[in-house]
């Protein structure tokens, strides 16, 4: 589409290419200003996870024990991870009047408001004028623009990592019932301080053969754990020939 193509922000379910103009400017002075930071549902990718617990200086752990539900999903082998609200108003625990509190380190959905992505790769809006004034303002942005100025490119591709998992899950229809293998699932991909600790505490690494730069990376550097993590679980899911079992020692 020609990079000129401008959308009617006051319209919902217009398919979009990043070449396509919209208007929008978020601030203080827009009277919806966090209301979309309200009653409502972010899904959290293992990425988000790293992000935010990074950003808030905490562990994993308690990322997850103190702003998230974990929600099993029947016959899914990865959980729904949410975004806990709080009780009383319904608001993200981070925003406040003055707006986010973790606005470098916030998730994907939040960096594409009001933008979100096609089965088809393509942009639509999840709102509409009426609802964000936002969509109201004077600002023009390329969708391809404001996706760079959002931050979106490290969180696409770690998601696309991830993806590579959930469409092999489809394709293979994997139905876990062991607890254990479920634990460790969800262990390995939003628990990243307990997955590091299982692999240089437990036998995991007298096991399998995993090359010495690579150990020192995951060490210490989370994003190189949650790969190492992604191809684990693609290993020991789909037995994709990404790691060795080590030789037993002969008596």
């Amino acid at each position: 589409m020609p990079s000129d193509k401008s959308l009617d922000s006051s319209k919902k379910n217009q398919r979009m290419e990043s070449g396509y103009q919209i208007k929008f400017q978020c601030h203080t002075g827009v009277s919806c200003f966090t209301r979309c930071c309200q009653d409502i549902t972010i899904v959290l990718t293992p990425y988000d996870v790293l992000r935010l617990k990074q950003g808030l200086d905490i562990s994993s752990e308690e990322f997850l024990d103190k702003y998230a539900f974990i929600i099993p999903k029947e016959k899914r082998v990865i959980p729904m991870v949410v975004l806990k609200m709080n009780e009383d108003d319904k608001k993200c625990p981070f925003v406040s009047e003055e707006g986010c509190a973790v606005y470098n380190d916030r998730p994907w959905p939040c960096r594409m408001y009001p933008l979100t992505v096609n089965d088809d790769n393509t942009f639509g809006l999840i709102t509409d004028a009426s609802k964000c004034y936002g969509l109201r303002e004077d600002v023009l942005w390329k969708i391809s623009d404001w996706v760079v100025d959002q931050g979106i490119e490290p969180y696409d591709e770690m998601n696309e990592l991830l993806s590579e998992i959930t469409i092999s899950l489809s394709t293979y229809q994997l139905d876990i019932d062991n607890v254990d293998i479920s634990r460790m699932i969800t262990m390995a991909l939003y628990n990243l301080d307990k997955f590091r600790e299982f692999v240089f505490k437990s036998s995991f690494l007298d096991r399998l053969e995993v090359d010495e730069d690579r150990i020192t990376a995951i060490k210490k550097d989370d994003i190189e754990l949650l790969k190492f993590a992604y191809d684990w679980l693609k290993f020991g899911l789909f037995g994709q020939k990404l790691f060795w079992v080590k030789d037993k020692p002969s008596d």
